[in-house]
């Protein structure tokens, strides 16, 4: 049976739940805000599926690319709506074109991260744009197993190690199904999630540094709008997060606040970015070097400046990476603007590709002392000394010069 020791041999891709026939598994929250699988061993009857259908104990081999482009949706609404290029909706629309089934993260009304499938063109904006928190799997496997069984398309997308665990879960290989992962630095904790926007709130609601400071004004009197944790209204690549919130302040009457901070002021992307909050097994990944299986990975073509530059106009430009002869077919239809790069010219700007993000003394100090203000907690383990300040710049000027 499954029992989690060392949590970096846990990536919560839920599998483990999803394919017990006694249904003895149940995820629980640690106090990282992070789930993992629990046993009910009075039911547990020692089958063994569980340990069978985890990506983590039974890890694919590496892979290596048979196509990589760089592309953009020739959409310029829903190139703006996405993070990068929009290549995820060009896909996805395609699969329900064909009256498949598009799974997906979305927030859910608590505004936590949850995966969820949609039948419809409209359903996809859901799924749109980057969300920075792991997000929770529930049955979504079972959900896309039937699908494929009933013989219907499916495109499952997900992080690495959720599509490493969506292919261990089936244990056959489906001509329907379409994976489709991303270039991920990590998943940053639900809890810590949970608690920034809590604060938020309540900060635009009256407390220290308010844009708004009408005394009578509590923190059940908001309710967030919107989030998009990539904003471009600067430009793809100094995008900003974006939270909306309308706030009752009195007789019916509503405020509307808008809180838009670029990358480098936002206090969880800051410590998201520092690596402070990521899920263990982020850095022991599972599912690196396109271990994962999926057909196609996608993310933000960083470098393309340098590397294509007549490509980049700073509204957004994807990294497509396609793996299988599955993904080839698809992608050969697809109405995209896209040209052919090698794959070592993307490497080199987006090395999380193949390279899992070092584990730092930072986190464990994070996490040592649960108690104030966690804006407060990460302001100070962000804070850069003067050595790594000079650092940076000097590592920004050979940039340039390199260009």
């Amino acid at each position: 049976m499954i029992h989690i020791t060392d949590k970096r041999d846990c990536c919560g891709c839920n599998s483990c739940v999803q394919r017990c026939p006694k249904s003895c598994i149940r995820m629980r929250e640690d106090d990282e805000g992070f789930l993992y699988p629990e046993v009910d061993e009075s039911v547990c009857i020692d089958c063994g599926l569980c340990e069978k259908v985890c990506p983590v104990i039974h890890q694919a081999r590496e892979n290596r690319p048979i196509v990589v482009c760089a592309a953009k949706n020739k959409s310029e609404e829903i190139r703006y709506q996405s993070s990068s290029g929009g290549v995820f909706t060009a896909l996805a629309n395609e699969i329900i074109r064909e009256g498949g089934v598009v799974f997906g993260a979305g927030f859910d009304e608590n505004w936590e991260v949850k995966h969820d499938c949609t039948e419809t063109v409209e359903g996809l904006s859901a799924f749109r744009g980057s969300k920075y928190v792991q997000s929770r799997i529930g049955d979504s496997f079972k959900k896309a197993e039937y699908f494929l069984k009933a013989g219907r398309k499916v495109l499952f997308s997900g992080t690495p190690c959720q599509i490493a665990g969506l292919k261990r879960f089936l244990r056959k290989e489906y001509d329907n199904l379409l994976t489709v992962d991303f270039i991920c630095h990590g998943v940053p904790s639900p809890g810590v999630w949970r608690k920034y926007l809590k604060e938020e709130t309540a900060r635009q609601c009256g407390g220290k540094n308010s844009v708004l400071s009408h005394p009578n004004i509590k923190e059940r009197d908001a309710r967030i709008e919107s989030i998009s944790f990539r904003d471009k209204r600067l430009g793809w690549k100094k995008y900003s997060f974006a939270l909306t919130l309308s706030v009752a302040i009195g007789h019916g009457a509503k405020n509307t606040v808008l809180l838009s901070e670029p990358l480098n002021k936002n206090i969880f992307l800051r410590g998201f970015l520092a690596d402070l909050y990521l899920r263990p097994s982020c850095h022991a990944c599972p599912a690196k070097n396109f271990k994962s299986g999926s057909d196609v990975t996608i993310g933000d073509f960083w470098g393309i400046q340098n590397v294509m530059p007549e490509m980049d106009d700073d509204r957004g430009v994807s990294v497509v990476i396609v793996s299988t002869e599955s993904g080839v077919n698809l992608f050969r239809g697809m109405r995209l603007d896209n040209r052919v790069v090698d794959y070592e010219s993307v490497l080199r700007y987006n090395p999380s590709i193949e390279r899992a993000v070092r584990l730092t003394e930072k986190r464990n100090s994070f996490y040592a002392n649960q108690e104030g203000m966690l804006s407060e907690k990460i302001e100070k383990l962000c804070c850069l000394s003067y050595r790594q300040r000079m650092r940076g710049i000097v590592s920004r000027i050979l940039n340039i010069l390199r260009s």
